[in-house]
């Protein structure tokens, strides 16, 4: 309960209060006495006048109270208010806070009826934004739709560490998309006329075969199904789509059939979640195997039931025909790739696996990620901002003949380069020929952006000259960004530094 200035000493108090999905008898007992004690019993309704927040509340009216039922001017979004119908809203909520207002300043209480919760997609909060900064107030919280869907389908909706997403319908499909790709658990609100743009999302999203359909949940007329098979025509608004908990319930797996798998190789950008796309989430918890570097395979939460195959990084055929040989027995295989897995990582050594005949059946997707380079340049600027070129230093599978002559070939061109795989314990010597080679070419001024552990706990970005670039300060963890000769280091005091690369380049 929050108490607010009142507007005169004998001003009535505010109530928003909760009535459940709408069975009456799931109405709190809070509820149920502030609707009893009320001056003013306020409610919202249709043009018809019926109002179902006022008939699931019926029963704990005493019939000497003074109703003031709030009629919707516009129930679709078509008006020829001059505002559209948002300004049609707007004026009418404006009107119905004045009228309430007028009752409170009369020394009335009054009591706002909201289906569900009324800080839960309720009409109710558009009073209380005009009115609780005003009057002393109160908020009693109900029953939200999305418990009583989960109820009525038995289904829990989150386990563990499962989140729970809760989404508008009336989000473009584009979005709804993404948002139920990476969801782990999910509501959609609001159906009616949105349902078939629903489905549509759900369907590509790869989670129709999951999806419930619950209606009218404690109400008349109650019905669940699986979503797939409901008629559009008649979906009222009074329903939702449930993407229950994914955690295994308590009966065995069923025997795998040998049904039709796939390969997905996911990219999981240069570190933790926050570089994960929608699309890579959505993947990522669709599987039922994850295959990968294990150091890779760490940065993906732990799902109940998902199988993890960890394995280390210098594998990758071997990990590519374990993966595939997975699908064909029916499994739904991630393949775990960091950065982008089509920039010297894993998805050409499942594509090449993939093209042998006996693999040719199983279907494989690559799902893009955030590259190591334009993460690191994002940290540093905009040091690829215009033509640039990408070279592993790594001459474990091509001889380093290759790797200078592509350096030389890039550095003539006057590209910025950047440089994939600089050294490891075993490799010490690339950075310090890559540097003087490339010294034959730009200017010892040159910036150099070293981007070490972007978005990890270890980051560390900084730009230095191109004749002081130290061998030594670079591991496998560093990509370097090597600047062309229009790349710009600029000092933004009291900000820090910034690298740059113009997209206009001089005439000749």
């Amino acid at each position: 309960m929050t108490e607010h200035q009142q507007n005169g000493p004998q001003a009535g108090r505010l109530y928003g209060v909760g009535l459940g999905p709408g069975d009456p008898s799931l109405v709190t007992v809070r509820a149920a006495e502030l609707i009893g004690k009320a001056d003013v019993v306020a409610y919202h309704s249709a043009r018809h006048g019926r109002s179902i927040a006022r008939s699931i509340a019926e029963r704990y009216l005493t019939g000497d109270q003074i109703e003031e039922p709030l009629v919707y001017p516009v129930t679709v979004e078509t008006t020829d208010h001059p505002g559209g119908y948002r300004g049609a809203l707007d004026d009418f909520y404006e009107e119905a806070a004045a009228r309430l207002a007028a009752h409170l300043d009369a020394g009335r209480d009054v009591v706002v009826l909201a289906e569900g919760d009324p800080f839960f997609y309720g009409s109710y909060q558009h009073m209380h934004k005009r009115l609780a900064h005003r009057y002393p107030t109160e908020v009693v919280p109900g029953v939200t739709s999305v418990s009583a869907a989960a109820a009525r389908l038995g289904q829990p909706l989150t386990e563990a560490e499962e989140t729970l997403t809760v989404i508008p319908g009336t989000l473009p499909e584009e979005e709804l998309t993404a948002r139920l790709a990476a969801a782990d658990s999910a509501v959609v609100m609001k159906l009616g006329r949105t349902f078939p743009t629903v489905r549509r999302a759900l369907e590509r999203a790869g989670r129709l075969a999951d999806a419930q359909y619950v209606e009218r949940a404690f109400m008349a007329g109650e019905r669940t199904a699986p979503l797939a098979s409901v008629d559009p025509e008649g979906v009222p608004y009074f329903s939702v789509a449930v993407l229950p908990s994914k955690v295994a319930p308590l009966e065995p797996p069923a025997p795998d059939l040998g049904g039709p798998g796939s390969v997905t190789v996911v990219g999981t950008g240069p570190a933790g979640p926050l570089w994960l796309t929608p699309e890579a989430r959505g993947a990522l918890a669709a599987a039922t195997d994850l295959v990968g570097y294990t150091t890779y395979l760490d940065r993906v939460p732990v799902r109940p039931g998902q199988a993890r195959h960890g394995s280390d990084n210098k594998v990758e055929s071997e990990r590519a025909e374990f993966a595939l040989d997975l699908a064909r027995r029916g499994h739904r295989v991630v393949v775990v790739s960091s950065g982008d897995p089509g920039v010297f990582a894993m998805a050409t050594a499942v594509l090449e696996v993939a093209c042998e005949e006996e693999y040719r059946e199983v279907p494989v997707r690559i799902v893009p990620g955030m590259t190591a380079a334009h993460a690191a340049a994002s940290r540093a600027g905009a040091p690829l901002g215009h033509d640039y070129a990408v070279v592993s230093l790594s001459d474990r599978l091509k001889p380093w003949e290759v790797v200078a002559a592509r350096l030389r070939a890039a550095a003539g061109a006057d590209l910025v380069l950047a440089l994939y795989n600089p050294g490891s314990k075993s490799r010490t010597t690339q950075v310090g020929r890559a540097r003087d080679l490339l010294l034959e070419y730009r200017a010892p001024g040159t910036p150099v952006v070293m981007a070490r552990d972007v978005g990890g706990p270890t980051e560390r970005v900084r730009t230095v000259r191109l004749a002081d670039l130290d061998p030594a300060e670079v591991d496998m963890r560093t990509i370097l960004l090597v600047g062309s000769s229009q790349t710009q280091h600029v000092s933004r005091a009291p900000h820090p530094d910034v690298t740059w690369t113009p997209r206009r380049y001089p005439e000749a």
